[in-house]
């Protein structure tokens, strides 16, 4: 007790050490803590990919295989799941894309978050609310039942899902606040599903998918004006059409106006044996997009 009492009189002493040591003090506590804070939130704000898609697709198949590497069965998801995962070592992240391939340095594989959102049409609303969240959402993987699309009835009912999240990626970009408008998140389109045989090959899923939510865009579109809403505004129903305003046929590559990069790749969650699955290629779009 008497030595704290003697080292707060020092302390409180007008020498000129005490008052050094009272600087340096008062200089470093308030950057020590700010590092502190600083590393904690980094710590907690992982990149965040969102799984979307049809019930039924593969969401949290794919988000099985990717967190464990291997595939196992699965139900239809009722409520969010979450899984932390690293970049697997054959996997490049952003950051070392001008890495040399001689490079044999050891290089630290970054931690992702995969949130999977059901996909039942009562409870997207959680991948809507995830999507306005303030989260540090990097990328969506849009899955979907490459086998179901050879349907007319699967591919028309599959559309309508991702028409609604790709206009609200696009309001998203032109209704931004400030004149750089907010991060962009680029879309990876999954055709789940490659291994069955009536499934169609993730090329003709792109194009199917275009012509159909086309359909849609027209079909709203009508639905705009037969309710009277746009009439009088062009601006409503410029708003509300996916795209290029008044194009005839729908493209992903229209959305990169908006600022949505949209890719589609095949792969299959089902592994057999051995096979984990075919997921490599999603790695690699996650890895791009760290």
């Amino acid at each position: 007790m008497a030595k704290i009492e003697d080292l707060l009189t020092w302390a409180l002493s007008p020498t000129i050490s005490a008052i050094l040591v009272t600087l340096i003090f008062s200089l470093t506590l308030p950057v020590l803590i700010h590092y502190y804070l600083y590393k904690r939130a980094v710590a907690k704000e992982l990149p965040t990919f969102l799984l979307l898609g049809p019930s039924g697709g593969g969401k949290t198949a794919l988000l099985t295989l990717l967190a464990t590497g291997a595939a196992s069965p699965t139900h239809i998801s009722q409520a969010p799941q979450t899984a932390i995962c690293q970049l697997p070592s054959t996997t490049r992240a952003s950051e070392d894309q001008y890495r040399s391939e001689n490079d044999t340095s050891s290089r630290s594989q970054p931690s992702i978050l995969l949130l999977d959102t059901p996909g039942h049409g009562k409870l997207r609303h959680h991948a809507f609310s995830s999507l306005t969240s303030p989260a540090a959402i990097k990328g969506l993987l849009f899955v979907v039942d490459s086998a179901v699309l050879s349907s007319a009835a699967g591919l028309t009912e599959a559309a309508e899902y991702p028409y609604d999240i790709l206009l609200l990626l696009q309001k998203r970009h032109t209704q931004g606040k400030t004149s750089k408008g907010p991060q962009a998140i680029p879309v990876l389109l999954v055709a789940n599903k490659q291994d069955v045989f009536t499934s169609l090959p993730a090329g003709l899923v792109k194009s199917k998918l275009e012509e159909e939510l086309g359909k849609v865009r027209l079909t709203r579109s009508r639905g705009l004006l037969d309710s009277g809403i746009g009439m009088e505004d062009d601006t409503d129903e410029e708003g509300n059409w996916l795209g290029e305003y008044g194009a005839k046929t729908f493209r992903f590559s229209q959305m990169r106006e908006h600022g949505v990069e949209i890719d589609v790749v095949g792969g299959s969650m089902n592994g057999e044996g051995e096979d984990p699955g075919n997921v490599h290629e999603c790695w690699s779009w996650i890895g791009a997009n760290i």
